[in-house]
């Protein structure tokens, strides 16, 4: 399994566009983690599955969504309904209540990578307006096995060596 996870792009239809384009065919799914500030018809919204932040007016976007990808089951949602800037043990209920393996979620606008328990969580920081870096970035998720890589590219698609993680099941 290979996705593409990407978080508060708050209204630049470019970079989700051009994540499209690079990756369309190279991976199993695109997940947007909320607030692109773009109606869920908008052409850039595309082939990405969705959920809706605190600055997405757009209605018909979940607040959660759930997806199986081969054996894989992920969970997405922003992350401003479950505290995540103080805390991951709400996503951490939420991921036991819906038997999710991978969380996706945005609304820090900082990434980042850890597995609580049995669940993994990635936050692939903001693809416009970073906090506690200055790349704008994105993840690519790669999934073989027991074992799962997280990857973080900035904007360019210049991947930030020293940010991989390897987890293991």
């Amino acid at each position: 399994m290979r996705l593409i996870v990407v978080s508060d792009s708050h209204g630049s239809d470019t970079e989700i566009k051009n994540l499209y384009s690079t990756y369309k065919g190279k991976v199993d799914g695109f997940v947007h983690c909320g607030d692109s500030e773009l109606k869920a018809s908008d052409p850039a919204m595309e082939g990405y599955l969705a959920v809706r932040g605190n600055c997405d007016m757009d209605s018909s976007y979940p607040e959660v969504l759930t997806e199986e990808f081969g054996s894989t089951r992920i969970l997405a949602t922003h992350g401003h309904l479950y505290n995540v800037k103080m805390t991951l043990m709400n996503l951490n209920y939420l991921a036991k209540e819906n038997d999710a393996e991978i969380v996706f979620f945005g609304h820090s606008h900082q990434l980042g990578a850890e597995k609580i328990e049995d669940v993994l969580f990635v936050n692939p920081g903001s693809i416009l307006l970073p906090r506690g870096r200055k790349e704008r970035t994105y993840a690519l998720i790669e999934k073989e096995g027991d074992s799962t890589s997280v990857k973080f590219f900035d904007h360019n698609h210049q991947e930030i060596v020293d940010l991989s993680q390897k987890f293991f099941v």
